[in-house]
């Protein structure tokens, strides 16, 4: 296996798995070492950009990430990943057709899907008394300090665009100007720019409104029933998180061994039950509860997400991005 020593007496070979904050569940990993004899290494990142920085600076392999679409983009483009040989990954007939070839990795070589969703926003019910269907409501002032925006520059930035009516992948430095104003405009009225914590905050009812994953957001209305999440009239963002290989990996085939494991409907199943978020195997669908199967935030009509769009890597205007995240953050 190309084994790399996991340490500490484990004479195992290891695996250096990095994702997302509480975004798998950790009995899989378990099972995952107990049938491959294969020990997991598991750290956890906040952000795209901070997985892109890490990997940049070296100093650490990882053999399996799980980066969101535009951010893969930018990766297979800076040769950061490794094309994946699939005679090692015979579940990928699992994965609905529809989540292939796609923008971000056309011909599938490096990429194999792990969830998807929507980002939108979740009210409760009880503090909320107007119809909620637009961006708008988050600059509304009635909502003063009760208003949650995601602690995420590119996601943050996207509602202020598509509530001014633009797309969220604009190169237009006047539209990314206007959404800059807006975003510092509303800042007096944002209680706090949260990541994972959001979810506590809303099952616990100390904010009305909060722009979030569909994944958390389904995972909340099941603690909370006085939590709703909607898609917005003007369209949000439709994004897929994948695995993928860093090139930099030590144990390639203990890396593909996991992407097969993780596309294994029972596999699948029990991971996206735990963590809330939308798989794209459909026989894992079938066997979860109805809450889940049955749900529109986790499985919205292809009626229902026609309005969308899906990341670009903005990298060719990534200092523009980052300026204006540091001048909406200071009120400038």
């Amino acid at each position: 296996m190309g084994a790399i020593a996991a340490g500490c007496g484990d004479s195992r070979p290891s695996i250096n798995v990095y994702n997302w904050g509480d975004y798998i569940d950790k009995d899989v990993i378990k099972e995952f070492e107990e049938e491959y004899n294969i020990k997991v290494n598991y750290s956890m990142y906040a952000t795209n950009e901070d997985l892109y920085v890490k990997l940049k600076q070296g100093g650490s392999s990882y053999d399996v990430i799980i980066p969101s679409d535009y951010m893969i983009e930018r990766m297979i483009r800076e040769g950061m990943l490794s094309k994946l040989d699939t005679n090692n990954i015979p579940n990928l007939q699992n994965v609905d057709e529809k989540f292939f070839n796609l923008d971000f990795d056309p011909s599938n070589e490096y990429s194999v899907p792990y969830m998807w969703g929507t980002v939108g926003i979740i009210y409760n019910k009880t503090k909320v008394d107007d119809v909620v269907d637009s961006w708008d409501i988050l600059w509304n002032e009635k909502y003063k300090d009760q208003i949650i925006m995601l602690n995420s520059q590119r996601d943050t930035l996207a509602v202020a665009l598509l509530k001014l009516g633009y797309s969220m992948n604009t190169r237009d430095i006047n539209e990314l100007e206007e959404a800059k104003q807006e975003l510092i405009k509303q800042r007096p009225l944002v209680w706090a720019y949260q990541g994972d914590e959001v979810k506590d905050t809303m099952i616990g009812g100390e904010a009305a409104l909060a722009v979030v994953w569909s994944g958390d957001a389904v995972a909340m209305i099941r603690q909370n029933p006085d939590l709703a999440y909607v898609i917005p009239k003007e369209g949000t963002n439709l994004w897929f998180d994948s695995m993928v290989i860093p090139s930099t990996a030590k144990n390639k085939e203990g890396a593909e061994a996991f992407i097969n494991f993780m596309c294994r409907p029972d596999i699948a199943s029990k991971n996206t039950d735990y963590i809330g978020y939308s798989t794209p195997i459909p026989k894992a669908i079938e066997t979860l509860p109805d809450d889940i199967k049955n749900s529109k935030v986790a499985y919205p009509s292809d009626e229902e997400i026609k309005n969308t769009e899906i990341f670009k890597d903005p990298m060719d205007i990534i200092q523009e991005y980052d300026r204006i995240w540091t001048e909406v953050m200071s009120g400038q």
